[in-house]
């Protein structure tokens, strides 16, 4: 598989086949209401709410927990599209360390980061991060 020109291999590479995403860590989505998405995800989904975020007096951003993963109703997402669909696919890893030098290996650009999150493009252009945020905390 080439991404960004550089080819990855996929489960047979020697250096980096114990450095797997482990599964999804949280699925953002853009919402023109979070509160009314809450009503939906919580009211009728049944998802009970983990997290809320409050900026210049209206809700920001409310967290949902699926599993062992969160769903993220935000108003905004950094670094998405300002309109459409907005989303971001966040997997779960163990070392971001690690997830740098194999991205920087592969010849992928780190697009945007966090202390605790790696963000890159797919092929297609989709945000895909990689996370190490532990919601327990």
């Amino acid at each position: 598989m080439s991404v960004g020109g550089a080819h990855i291999c996929p489960g047979s590479c020697k250096l980096f086949r114990m450095d797997r995403p482990t599964g999804i860590h949280h699925l953002a989505l853009r919402v023109a209401d979070p509160t009314r998405a809450l009503g939906f995800y919580g009211g009728v989904l049944g998802l009970p709410e983990t997290r809320r975020f409050d900026e210049s007096g209206r809700v920001r951003s409310i967290w949902v927990r699926i599993g062992n993963a969160v769903l993220m109703l935000e108003r905004a997402i950094k670094g998405g599209p300002s309109e459409g669909s907005g989303h971001v696919l966040v997997l779960a890893v163990a070392d971001l360390a690690i997830w740098e030098d194999r991205l920087a290996a592969a010849g992928v650009t780190i697009a945007d980061r966090t202390p605790s999150t790696l963000y890159i493009l797919d092929p297609d252009g989709h945000r895909v991060g990689l996370s190490v945020f532990d919601f327990g905390a």
